[in-house]
Order: structure tokens, then C-alpha cells, then sequence
């Protein structure tokens, strides 16, 4: 995979920020730290707490691991685990599969890549991660030889669940996909029985989505673990490739073999 640098001109001058695959089992756990801070510690989640620190499980060896690293000071500040169709066949199945029925879907199987564990560091969240993980993103469906990008996008019940309501019936309205991909949750989440907010607040994950094209697959899923409701979530390849310049300043950037 090609490693890809920004660098932003401004008064203060940006970290210089790098992508690369993980390649080695010390900056997988550096992803999985990352994450366990992130998801873990930020989140409050005392139920999923480690002595180890590092959030993991048994897909992270069937993944490949995206990575942002500020160069300067070497550390990783943004990270996207990707499942593709090879790890799935050796798994048996896509992470969400345990949130989801995606029964639908297995005509595309050999054509997915399936992303997750999205996460950037706390004091680096003001957009360039994030533009340099789709990047590495499209890069590597094109790579992987891959059509369609998939995954789950949470969105928060701390509030009760009511900007989840919110933001599933506008989306609903706006991004649900044509019936043949639709998915159906194992466990969904009440979203009838529980009054919407007044005004939808998108995560910025999701929200990154839908302007790059993708599309809800139907009903949230509840997860218990990380106390959210999950919508999966479909993509394009030619979604993303069409609309990225626009929407993530893909000219701003610096590519270098």
C-alpha cells in the first residue's frame, strides 16, 4: 500500500500526520490501545475493562489495521480495522453478522470490505485523520479488488436513546437502501417505543458516511456492551470514489510512494 502524508499550511503549523498498515504485532497493539482508550476508557465502560489496556478480540488477526501516526512524536492517533473477503471466509463470517442478518448480502461477499473499531485519538480530532483514513480507505478497497465497503455506525444511548430515534427516521427518510441489501437485526432497538429528540445530532462517523454515498440497510440493532444502537451501514466503491474530493479535500494531499 502506497503511504500517504498531509501536511497543512496554517499559522501553527499541524503535526505531519502518515498512514501505513500495520505490520507487526507491536503496532497492532498500538491500534488496540488506542481503541481501548477511545472506546473504553472514554466511554466509561467498566464492563469491558483489561489489565492489558488493549481493546481486542478474535477478529483483530483476520484484520488489516489502518494506522495514522504523527511523525514527530511516532505515535498512533487514529486507526480503521478493515475484514477482507479473505479474513471473512477464513472467519465464516463479517463482524456484524453478530448484530445483523445479512443474509441478503451474500451475493456480494467476495466484493465487501468490511470496516470498524474507527477511532482517533482525543486531541487530533480536527478533520486531517479522518480525511487520511478514508484515503487509506479507498485506497485499499481498490487494492482488495472490492466493490463495496460495509460496517456498523453507532450512535450513543447515553441520552436515553432519544437522538438515536432522531437520527434513524431522518435517515430513514433520506439514506435507506434499495430493498435487496436490506439487513435485519438479531437484537433491535426500540427505537417506536421511545420518543425522538427534537433535533438529530449525526456522529460524525456516520455523518462521514452518508456524505460519501452510503446507505442505512434497515433497522438499529442494540448493542449492550458499548450501550449504542447500530445501523449498518452500505457503500459504493464508486460512491466514495465520485463524491471524495469533494467532500474531504483529496486535492489538499500528498501522495508518496
Amino acid at each position: 500500500m502506497q503511504q500517504t502524508t498531509i501536511a497543512a499550511a496554517s499559522r501553527a503549523p499541524r503535526p505531519r500526520l502518515v498512514t501505513s498498515i500495520a505490520s507487526t504485532p507491536e503496532e497492532l497493539r498500538e491500534a488496540q490501545r488506542l481503541r481501548y482508550r477511545v472506546f473504553i476508557e472514554g466511554m466509561g465502560l467498566s464492563a469491558l475493562v483489561r489489565p492489558d489496556g488493549l481493546d481486542c478480540d478474535e477478529f483483530d488477526e483476520h484484520c488489516d489495521h489502518l494506522l495514522v501516526r504523527d511523525a514527530l512524536t511516532l505515535q498512533v492517533v487514529g486507526t480503521y480495522r478493515v475484514l477482507p473477503p479473505a479474513g471473512a471466509r477464513r472467519l465464516g463470517r463479517f463482524y456484524s453478522e453478530g448484530e445483523f442478518d445479512v443474509g441478503r448480502l451474500n451475493p456480494l461477499r467476495g466484493r465487501i470490505v468490511e470496516a470498524g473499531r474507527a477511532c482517533i485519538h482525543p486531541d487530533y480530532r480536527g478533520g486531517s485523520v479522518i480525511m487520511l483514513l478514508w484515503a487509506a480507505l479507498a485506497d485499499y478497497m481498490h487494492r482488495q479488488g472490492c466493490d463495496y465497503l460495509a460496517g456498523c455506525a453507532s450512535i450513543s444511548l447515553a441520552d436515553g436513546g432519544h437522538n438515536a430515534v432522531a437520527v434513524f427516521r431522518e435517515l430513514r427518510e433520506t439514506r435507506l437502501s434499495p430493498p435487496e441489501y436490506r439487513v435485519t437485526p438479531h437484537l433491535p432497538f426500540p427505537y417506536s417505543k421511545i420518543e425522538p429528540a427534537a433535533a438529530p445530532i449525526v456522529p460524525a462517523l456516520l455523518k462521514g458516511y452518508m456524505r460519501s454515498g452510503a446507505w442505512i440497510c434497515g433497522e438499529p440493532a442494540w448493542d449492550p456492551d458499548f450501550d449504542s444502537a447500530d445501523l449498518f451501514v452500505l457503500m459504493p466503491l464508486a460512491n466514495l470514489d465520485a463524491r471524495y474530493a469533494r467532500h474531504y479535500g483529496v486535492e489538499e494531499m500528498a501522495i508518496a510512494a
